[in-house]
């Protein structure tokens, strides 16, 4: 198999890779829902009450549907009950670190909501690239096996 790009070896995974698989996350999760009112769901709320759901609001929908199934199946397997639970653990203990220094409030929801939605972008941003950061830090390759 050869890479586009000659000059990156084609089992190199950086920071770069992360950071564009956690931009992809934040677009996905961020236009499904922010507490800004400017969401996927806002747009739907407002629908219902207006002129109702045309064929745009489903379109769309479909669209967010097969992101968050291509987001939430790569995160489950390749993290694994146990490595989510460890993510989640992690992810929720630095915004709780963070709080105590005083870094964030967490006294407000509108806060709460966007950690939230920030914390959900990294467990998925980690699990699209934990495959490739526990062949770097091991040297073993993980696949799936799915014969069926």
């Amino acid at each position: 198999m050869t890479d586009s790009n000659p000059t990156k070896p084609h089992k190199s995974f950086g920071a770069m890779d992360f950071l564009w698989r956690l931009f992809a996350a934040l677009v996905l999760v961020f236009v499904t829902f922010n507490p800004s009112g400017y969401s996927y769901v806002h747009w739907v709320k407002d629908a219902f009450t207006g002129d109702g759901l045309s064929a745009i609001h489903f379109l769309l929908g479909f669209v967010l549907v097969a992101g968050w199934s291509i987001f939430v199946i790569a995160t489950s397997r390749s993290l694994g009950t146990f490595g989510t639970v460890l993510s989640v653990a992690l992810i929720g203990t630095v915004i709780w670190w963070l709080s105590d220094i005083g870094a964030i409030n967490v006294e407000s929801a509108t806060t709460v909501t966007w950690l939230v939605l920030i914390a959900l972008s990294l467990l998925f941003a980690t699990g699209l690239s934990w495959a490739h950061i526990w062949r770097r830090m091991s040297g073993q390759l993980e696949v799936d096996d799915n014969d069926s």
